[in-house]
């Protein structure tokens, strides 16, 4: 009980803190990096509006609502899917690789001074075995959409 109660306080905590530092370093909220980092990494800088929702764990519906205000801010366009009118392809705009280039400096030295460097090598160890353990569990067992 000791160890849920305190990863549950743990995770409330860092994800404010974590948050707070994104925002007023960079104007980005969670969402929007999470969004542009996904883009950043995928080849081309682009990636299929139902495999990004997926990756993230989103609905299609909750990213193309988050998606159209982002690009009202000029971060990301969408584009029809060659040889698929249905689908759309999400990609990140200059201004979008410029704004997480920028962010994520900032973002990795508060996730450092937050979390990363409070633990020793050990810890960190431990954390990543046990970390990758539950999200093998539960990668099976959630839908993908």
């Amino acid at each position: 009980m000791r160890a849920w109660i305190g990863y549950r306080r743990m995770r409330l905590l860092l994800d404010l803190q974590l948050q707070r530092d994104l925002m007023s370093q960079s104007g980005l909220s969670e969402p929007d990096y999470d969004v542009l980092s996904n883009l950043s990494e995928a080849e081309g800088r682009k990636k299929r509006l139902s495999e990004l929702a997926a990756h993230m764990r989103w609905s299609k519906s909750r990213l193309s609502h988050h998606l159209a205000r982002m690009e009202q801010r000029g971060l990301v366009e969408r584009h029809e899917c060659p040889g698929d009118a249905r689908g759309s392809m999400v990609v990140l705009t200059d201004e979008g690789w410029e704004a997480i280039v920028e962010a994520a400096p900032g973002h990795v030295a508060s996730v450092r001074r937050h979390m990363i460097d409070l633990l020793t090598d050990d810890e960190l160890d431990a954390l990543a075995d046990l970390s990758h353990r539950i999200v093998e569990h539960l990668s099976g067992q959630l839908p993908t959409s």
